[in-house]
C-alpha cells in the first residue's frame, strides 16, 4: 500500500498525442524523496539534448506531504533543462497545481515530444486527455486562464513562453510563477499551452496521530517565529518585509550593482505597500504564513525581488511603474528578477536611467519581441555580449543576481557562486544566518565558516524542495520536525541526517549533469564588478569590494567539503558514491513505462 505517494506517474508523448500511465519506482522515493530529486533523476539520461528540443522532458513532480496537511506542503516542482543556462534547472511553485495532481491520482508528470499544434493536457482521476488548445494561442495568461475556467487548478504560459523568451515563466493559478530559467520557454517549445488538474482523491497516511505530533509541532514554531508571524514579518507583509531591513543593511542591489543603497527605496516598503493598497492575505494550499498580498483591487502586490530589481536597481522610485511592471511579466509570464536585470543592463549600455513610463513599455516588449525587446528576450548575457560589453552582465552561469548584493553578505557570495542552476538566493539563502540570524547569527563580512555553512544549507535546501514545503516554513521550524511528518505520512524509517544525506545526493547529482555539459570552476565566480567596486561607504557603514584572496580561499574550502576536484569536477571517490546510489535508487534507463496502463 502506498502511502504519500499515489504509485503512479504519467508520461506524455506530445509528438505522437500519447499519455501512458507508468508506476513511481519505488526506490526513487526513499532514494530521492518527491518534488526537485524525483525531476533530478528524470533528466539524467536526457540532459545532454538542448533545452528546446523534442527529447528534453518537462517534469512536474509533486512531494510525499502534498495533501496531508503538513504546514506548507501544498508545493511543488518544474524540472528540466534551462535554456537561458544550459544548466539542470528546478523551481519550486505554490498554488494549488501540486495538490490537485496529487488528489488526482498521480505523483508526477514527464512530458516530451514536442506537438504539432497547441495543445492542452486535462488530468483527472477518471480521465487524461490532450486536448485541442489553439484558441488560447497568443493570449497572456490571464485571458487563458478566464478561457478554461475557474475548475481545478491550471499551470500555463503567457506570449513570453510562446515567442522563446529565454526566461519565460510558467504561471500556476494566475498568481504563481515557476519563476526563473525560462522553463516556460520549454513548455512553449513543445506546443503546450496549459496543463489543467482536478482531483479528490484523499492521500492514504501511515500514521496520523504521529502526523498530528508533527503539525503541532511545526505551528508551534512558527507562531514563535518574528520573521514569520512577528509585527513586521511575512505573515503580514509578505515578502517586501524585506525592504527595509536590506536598506537598513546596505545590501540592496543599485544602479545595476554599482552600489547597495538605494534613498527611494521607502516607495515600495512592505509597510507602503500594505497602506497605499490596503492588502489582504492570500497563499498556497495548507499554508498558514499566507505570504501572498492582494489589494482591496484585486490587485496582486510584487513579491521583494520584484520591487527591489524594478525599484532601486534601476534607479525607479516610482510604486505605480513597479506595479505595472509586475503585472505585465505576470501577464506575459516573465521572471521579474532577469527581466529586471536585463533592463538595468540596458540602461547601463546606453548610459542613461529609464524613465518609469519607458519601464513597464520595455517589458510589453521583451514579452512581444518586438524591437529592441528582441534582444533583450535573450537575457543580460547574451545582450551583453551581443553589444561588446559582457561586463554589464551581473549573472552567475547566465542567471540574474536576485536582490542582495553579495558585497555585503560574503557566505551569499560564496553561494551564488557554487549554486547548480546560477546565480540564485535560494538553493543555500545565507540570509537566514548572516541578516535573519537563524538559526545562528555569523558575521556577514567574511568568508571564515562560510564554505561548509553553504554546504550544509544547499543540502538542507535540497531537501526542502524535494519534501516540497516552502523554506520559509523553516525561518521558525527545522528538518527535524519535517522527518517526523514524513514518517507518520509514509512510514519511512529517515531521520535528519538520512535526509541531509538524501539532499547531498540530489545536489551532486545535479552537479555531475551540469559536469556532463562542461560546467567547471570558471563557471563557479561572480561577476568582475564585485571585487572592484564599493557597494556603500559612508561615516558610519562601509560596504567594500569583495577581497578576491578571500572568496579564492572560500571556494577552495568549499570544494573539498563538497568532494570536489580542482577543476569543479567530481573526485573519483564522490562519483563512484553517487554513480553508486544511482544504481541503487533509480536503475532504470531513461523514463520507466507500464504498457498495460494506457489512456487511450
Amino acid at each position: 500500500m502506498d502511502y504519500g505517494y499515489t504509485g503512479r506517474s504519467l508520461f506524455v508523448d506530445l509528438s505522437q498525442g500519447e499519455t501512458r500511465v507508468f508506476p513511481t519506482p519505488s526506490d526513487l522515493r526513499l532514494g530521492y524523496i518527491g518534488g526537485r530529486g524525483f525531476g533530478v533523476v528524470m533528466l539524467k539520461d536526457y540532459i545532454t539534448y538542448e533545452p528546446l528540443s523534442e527529447d528534453m522532458p518537462l517534469v512536474f513532480a509533486s512531494g510525499p506531504l502534498v495533501g496531508t496537511g503538513v504546514p506548507t506542503s501544498g508545493r511543488g516542482a518544474v524540472v528540466s533543462r534551462s535554456p537561458l543556462t544550459g544548466t539542470i534547472f528546478d523551481c519550486s511553485v505554490g498554488g494549488r497545481f501540486f495538490l490537485n495532481l496529487k488528489r488526482a491520482g498521480f505523483d508526477m508528470v514527464v512530458v516530451m515530444g514536442r506537438s504539432k499544434r497547441w495543445v492542452l493536457l486535462d488530468i483527472a482521476p477518471e480521465e487524461v486527455a490532450l486536448r485541442d488548445a489553439e484558441g488560447l494561442a497568443g493570449l497572456n495568461t490571464g485571458d487563458a486562464l478566464g478561457r478554461l475556467g475557474s475548475e481545478g487548478s491550471v499551470a500555463l504560459i503567457g506570449r513570453a513562453g510562446e515567442r522563446g523568451v529565454r526566461y519565460a515563466s510558467l504561471i500556476v493559478d494566475g498568481h504563481y510563477a515557476a519563476g526563473r530559467g525560462g522553463l516556460g520557454s520549454v513548455m512553449g517549445y513543445k506546443r503546450l499551452k496549459a496543463i489543467r488538474v482536478r482531483g479528490d482523491i484523499p492521500v492514504r497516511v501511515y500514521e496520523p496521530k504521529l502526523l498530528e505530533e508533527a503539525r503541532q509541532e511545526i505551528m508551534r514554531l512558527l507562531r514563535a517565529s518574528p520573521a514569520v508571524f512577528g509585527e513586521f514579518g511575512l505573515s503580514n507583509y509578505g515578502t517586501p518585509a524585506l525592504v527595509d531591513l536590506i536598506h537598513a543593511r546596505r545590501l540592496e542591489p543599485t544602479d545595476n550593482f554599482k552600489r547597495s543603497y538605494f534613498t527611494g527605496a521607502q516607495a515600495y516598503s512592505g509597510y507602503r505597500l500594505s497602506q497605499k493598497y490596503r492588502t489582504k492575505k492570500t497563499g498556497c494550499g495548507h499554508c498558514p504564513i499566507l505570504c501572498k498580498k492582494k489589494g482591496q483591487r484585486g490587485e496582486m502586490i510584487p513579491e521583494y525581488e520584484t520591487v527591489s530589481h524594478f525599484g532601486a536597481l534601476i534607479l525607479n522610485d516610482d510604486l505605480e511603474s513597479i506595479m505595472r511592471a509586475n503585472r505585465l511579466c505576470n501577464e506575459y509570464g516573465l521572471d521579474t528578477i532577469t527581466t529586471a536585470v536585463t533592463l538595468a543592463a540596458y540602461a547601463e549600455y546606453r548610459g542613461r536611467r529609464l524613465s518609469p513610463e519607458e519601464i513597464p513599455r520595455m517589458v510589453r516588449m521583451i514579452g512581444e519581441r518586438e524591437g529592441i525587446g528582441d534582444a533583450l528576450a535573450e537575457g543580460s548575457y547574451r545582450f551583453a555580449l551581443s553589444v561588446g560589453m559582457p561586463e554589464i552582465s551581473m549573472t552567475v552561469k547566465a542567471l540574474e543576481l536576485p536582490a542582495y548584493d553579495p558585497r555585503g553578505a560574503y557566505g551569499m557570495a560564496l553561494a551564488y557562486a557554487t549554486s547548480n542552476r546560477g546565480a540564485c538566493h535560494l538553493r543555500a539563502y545565507p540570509i537566514s544566518y548572516e541578516i535573519l540570524r537563524k538559526p545562528v547569527y555569523v558575521d556577514r563580512f567574511t568568508f571564515e565558516g562560510k564554505a561548509r555553512m553553504v554546504k550544509i544549507s544547499e543540502d538542507n535546501n535540497a531537501v526542502i524542495d524535494s519534501l516540497t514545503a516552502c523554506k520559509f516554513a523553516f525561518f521558525g521550524a527545522t528538518i527535524e520536525e519535517y522527518a517526523k511528518a514524513l514518517r507518520g505520512v509514509t512510514g519511512m524509517d529517515i531521520d535528519v541526517q538520512g535526509l541531509l544525506r538524501v539532499g547531498e545526493r540530489i545536489w551532486l547529482l545535479e552537479r555531475y549533469l551540469n559536469q556532463k555539459n562542461n560546467f567547471r570552476r570558471k563557471d563557479d565566480t561572480l561577476p568582475e564588478r564585485f571585487f572592484q567596486l564599493e557597494g556603500y561607504s559612508n561615516e558610519r557603514m562601509r560596504v567594500p569590494p569583495l577581497p578576491r584572496d578571500g572568496f579564492d580561499d572560500a571556494l577552495r574550502r568549499y570544494y573539498k567539503v563538497r568532494g570536489y576536484q580542482e577543476d569543479g569536477t567530481l573526485n573519483k571517490e564522490t562519483l563512484e558514491r553517487l554513480l553508486s546510489d544511482l544504481r541503487q535508487y533509480a536503475p532504470f534507463e531513461g523514463i520507466p513505462v507500464d504498457e498495460t496502463e494506457e489512456d487511450e
